[in-house]
């Protein structure tokens, strides 16, 4: 672990470019988006529909005409949450050159919330959730804000900790069915049964006239062999981006020794181990692979993977003895290292049974972890940093509601602030640092960000949490850290209010310096129409909101709607 800051000044960190970042936060989850393609059209329609998406965008930059807009969609009970998400998301493609009025847009809509919020029972959930157009925008907002701030700040704490947890959980084994790890902060994700793993060395032959062909790589015994390929893919390709690396689903390991002894390693073939309908992935104890193997990645083509990502393309054909995959019998389930519960209750039984047991193991690998989540926790919770001016400019925006609508309880406005920066753009990106960089993120990874992230939300929190022995087991692993993770929160929320006030003019320099300094590809033509589909299905209400607004009517908003319509239909 302590090589690991050493190790990062050589490699490097991965992070993705703005756009690949910026559709990652918008679009969470998606491969593929229209936003992403020129419109799906006839070249006899492209001259009319880009025309038309002129017209409308011409629309969507007025004020009026927008915030209508949004208010009749969400008025409409079949204009649902995923709705609401994608408009909020498809508005941030439209304006991302226009920061400026995107801000403007925002404020209004926040505005409309904050009135909403307090005058209802319980003004403390205002941001809670992703409930409406503007608080999905605000998630944009705030991320698009802040990208430069991960690469010059934050996000190196934040790929330490990722490359810490993916680092220690490896060094013991990790099923390959269920993604139990002996090394775990989640509960749910602890490898409870007793498997002492032998650590071996193997050597990663590449060949080549280099001296330096073989590189060494730590695998278990008890590993798979996707799971052996896996790290030695890690091995080989560290400086390497993981979206430029080969896939290990288009790799073979190959085992080699001797003169011509050439063995496909796979993780099922006609010598994988059955037992009354169970089958084991094989390993590499399963093979007899002993410390200092020389081991080979081969490619589609028989050629050998080197780390410079070329084929060495003179290797002779593989042994025709190799094993190779045979169909599953009929009916039979997979297991790695433990066979799965048939019965999920007993397995959630099971757990709260024994936690007791094996809370222990899940604080010695919190201790390993200990100072790289608390190097996060400080990066993003350190007001003296130069941080973004749109912090202060929502917490003051959230300060002056409260003191507008005589909201004098200090825990509703520390709750908006939580629930605005922390809530809906740190939990986001601790839980998914994949969105930030270009790397792998395993099950087992993912669980214990998540209980990291659960953490960093109940320091925010102005609720006391009494511990007892039913309190979940990530309360209890942070018990002794809540109290004074809160202290940081409180004091970084304190320094940003006794920060001078940003002017009007500071934010818009800084939207501005936003649209003109990060290039995005997003096709917003093709932005345009997915928006327009919604003003064509509710086009009738659309209309009769505009047609009842006196200022709409004034700058003829509703023909011009039609004539959007009528230009495309040309």
């Amino acid at each position: 672990m302590s090589d690991l800051t050493n190790d990062l000044v050589a490699t490097g960190i991965p992070f993705w470019d703005y756009h690949s970042y910026a559709f990652k936060v918008l679009f969470p989850g998606v491969q593929d988006h229209p936003v992403l393609h020129e419109p799906n059209a006839y070249d006899s329609q492209q001259v009319n529909i880009e025309q038309g998406m002129k017209c409308f965008e011409q629309l969507l930059n007025n004020k009026v005409f927008l915030l209508h807009f949004i208010r009749t969609l969400e008025a409409q009970k079949t204009f649902n949450i995923r709705d609401k998400v994608n408009v909020a998301s498809l508005l941030i493609i439209v304006f991302i050159k226009k920061m400026d009025y995107a801000t403007e847009i925002l404020r209004y809509l926040l505005e409309e919330l904050v009135e909403k919020s307090v005058s209802s029972k319980h003004p403390k959930l205002m941001l809670r959730r992703t409930e409406s157009v503007v608080e999905k925008m605000l998630t944009n907002w705030l991320s698009l804000n802040l990208y430069g701030y991960l690469k010059s700040s934050a996000g190196n704490s934040l790929f330490l900790l990722y490359k810490s947890i993916k680092l220690q959980v490896e060094k013991g084994p990790v099923d390959a069915v269920t993604a139990d790890a002996r090394y775990s902060l989640s509960e749910e994700r602890l490898l409870r049964e007793k498997i002492e793993p032998v650590t071996l060395t193997i050597n990663i032959v590449q060949d080549g006239d280099s001296d330096n062909d073989t590189v060494q790589c730590k695998v278990l015994d008890c590993d798979s062999i996707t799971q052996v390929k896996e790290k030695m893919l890690d091995a080989l390709y560290k400086h390497i981006p993981f979206s430029n690396r080969p896939s290990v689903k288009d790799l073979e390991l190959e085992w080699r020794h001797g003169r011509s002894g050439h063995l496909t390693l796979q993780d099922e073939d006609v010598t994988s181990n059955t037992d009354e309908g169970w089958l084991r992935i094989n390993t590499l104890s399963h093979y007899k692979v002993p410390d200092a193997a020389n081991m080979a990645l081969i490619d589609s083509f028989n050629n050998t993977l080197k780390t410079n990502g070329d084929f060495n393309t003179t290797l002779s054909s593989i042994n025709s003895g190799t094993p190779m995959i045979t169909d599953v019998e009929n009916g039979s389930r997979q297991y790695h290292l433990v066979k799965q519960q048939d019965d999920g209750q007993q397995r959630e039984g099971r757990h709260n049974m024994i936690s007791e047991i094996f809370l222990t193991r899940l604080l010695s690998t919190k201790g390993t972890l200990q100072n790289f989540i608390d190097n996060v926790f400080q990066t993003i919770l350190d007001a003296q940093s130069p941080l973004p001016v749109s912090i202060k400019y929502i917490f003051d925006f959230l300060d002056e509601s409260a003191t507008r609508h005589g909201i004098t309880d200090s825990e509703v406005v520390h709750t908006w602030k939580s629930n605005s920066l922390p809530l809906r753009f740190w939990v986001n990106i601790i839980k998914n640092p994949d969105f930030v960089f270009d790397i792998n993120k395993p099950h087992i990874v993912d669980s214990c960000l998540s209980v990291i992230a659960q953490t960093f939300m109940d320091s925010c929190s102005t609720s006391e949490h009494r511990l007892g022995k039913d309190s979940p087991s990530n309360k209890l692993l942070f018990a002794r850290d809540i109290p004074k993770y809160k202290k940081w929160v409180e004091k970084f929320y304190s320094d940003i209010s006794a920060m001078d006030a940003i002017s009007d003019q500071d934010i818009t320099i800084a939207m501005n310096d936003l649209s003109r300094n990060y290039e995005s590809h997003f096709n917003k033509t093709s932005a345009l129409l997915e928006l327009y589909q919604y003003a064509t299905k509710y086009n009738a209400e659309v209309l009769e909101e505009l047609e009842d607004s006196p200022e709409a009517r004034s700058q003829r908003l509703p023909s011009k709607l039609e004539e959007v319509a009528d230009t495309i239909t040309a």
